[in-house]
């Protein structure tokens, strides 16, 4: 059984409505109104011989999936508007589109990309297993020229963490005419914000882990391709290493995307207002933010998505002056990771393969604090970082 074989929400819902209405068990009486946690591994095997796979017929979790991982699939698929393959983590599913390359193949990759993705695509290029350019991605020339003879063209936009943004129906196009598979990170923009598959892209791939879930508490990921074809070809990649999801995972990740609209908008209102502050902050050097007009990345943002999103990165002195205002933080908590319902804020060139990454460069992902109680934080931070310093 396929997620495309479950029940589903009304077609032509907008997003903020599909959200919540789609991966529903179908509505009967008595039934409960979430599909719950199936704890399961095995099933009861079919009596029937040869049964058809129209049927439905499960026999082990790791290949035949359960209604649990089903009901997430079926709802994220529906908002991105393709067929998803739920995995064990964002990087899981990142590797299983990775793996759709064939042996010796050439990736084109963003120059400034997740720090996880940029070791895993250096790890295989040190096996043998591909090559990999890395570019600069607002620069559209520069990726046509690239992305000739590519097997994957592989995007990020808005970038983790300088924020770039990518021309997507140009790369996409691009792409496509060159015969890459075209992938694009949305994890950043939300199925809410930005719809790579209808902008040209051939799959999409979230981390789950952070806007989906939104609540720090699970790791998932998933994919979302355009067509049938490709999404079992993912889901054979995903049966055969392995990378399933957690059933608890996958409840809690739909769980977590019945409140992405609420928790985005609050989220992004929060980034939009600390952004435009911090732009006029004497101690901040320079601010990234795809919503402030003077952004490089603006008119393109404006165009491709409906919205800025919660994360933004300010660049500070130096590193030591970053490091202090993560020390000195109190309602914003210093840690990885993102898009949780608190704000998190992190030095992010101390990560490996991150020298493109000015040292002073703090990425702040935003929550649904109330904005003054943000500010006051921030601010306060930014004054005691900035004193002059006691000799040791």
């Amino acid at each position: 059984m396929t997620p495309d074989d479950q029940p589903t929400a009304p077609a032509g819902l907008r997003p903020e409505t599909a959200v919540i209405c789609a991966g529903r068990p179908r509505h009967a009486a008595s039934e409960p109104l979430n599909v719950p946690v199936v704890l399961a591994s095995n099933f009861h095997a079919s009596t029937t011989a040869a049964p058809a796979p129209e049927e439905g017929i499960r026999s082990y979790a790791r290949t035949d999936a359960t209604p649990t991982w089903e009901a997430l699939e079926t709802a994220v698929g529906q908002v991105e508007g393709g067929h998803a393959v739920a995995f064990s983590s964002g990087m899981a599913a990142v590797a299983a589109v990775l793996d759709l390359l064939p042996p010796g193949g050439r990736i084109v990759a963003p120059r400034d990309c997740y720090f996880g993705v940029g070791e895993l695509l250096a790890d295989g290029q040190q096996q043998g297993r591909w090559a990999v350019d890395r570019v600069d991605l607002t620069d559209t020339a520069a990726v046509r020229a690239a992305v000739t003879g590519a097997g994957l063209l592989w995007l990020e936009t808005p970038s983790n963490p300088l924020l770039d943004i990518a021309d997507l129906p140009a790369l996409c196009t691009a792409g496509r005419h060159a015969g890459a598979i075209v992938g694009v990170d949305n994890t950043f923009a939300t199925p809410l914000l930005q719809r790579p598959l209808a902008l040209g892209a051939d799959v999409v791939v979230h981390s789950a882990t952070k806007f989906i879930g939104g609540h720090s508490d699970l790791l998932s990921g998933i994919t979302i391709a355009r067509e049938h074809a490709l999404a079992g070809r993912l889901r054979h990649r995903r049966g055969l290493s392995g990378a399933t999801p957690g059933a608890l995972e996958a409840f809690l990740a739909l769980r977590g995307l019945r409140t992405l609209a609420l928790r985005l908008d609050r989220g992004q209102r929060n980034a939009s207002e600390l952004a435009r502050r911090l732009d006029e902050h004497p101690v901040v050097r320079r601010v990234r933010y795809p919503g402030l007009p003077g952004d490089p990345g603006h008119r393109t943002a404006a165009a491709q998505m409906t919205g800025f999103g919660a994360v933004l990165a300010f660049e500070v002195a130096d590193a030591p002056t970053a490091d202090r205002i993560c020390n000195a933080v109190q309602v914003i908590v210093c840690a990885t990771s993102l898009g949780g319902v608190e704000s998190t804020i992190e030095r992010r060139s101390k990560l490996p393969g991150q020298g493109h990454v000015p040292p002073g460069l703090l990425r702040l992902s935003v929550g649904c604090e109330h904005i003054d109680d943000l500010w006051n934080d921030l601010n306060s931070a930014l004054e005691q970082a900035t004193r002059p310093q006691n000799p040791a």
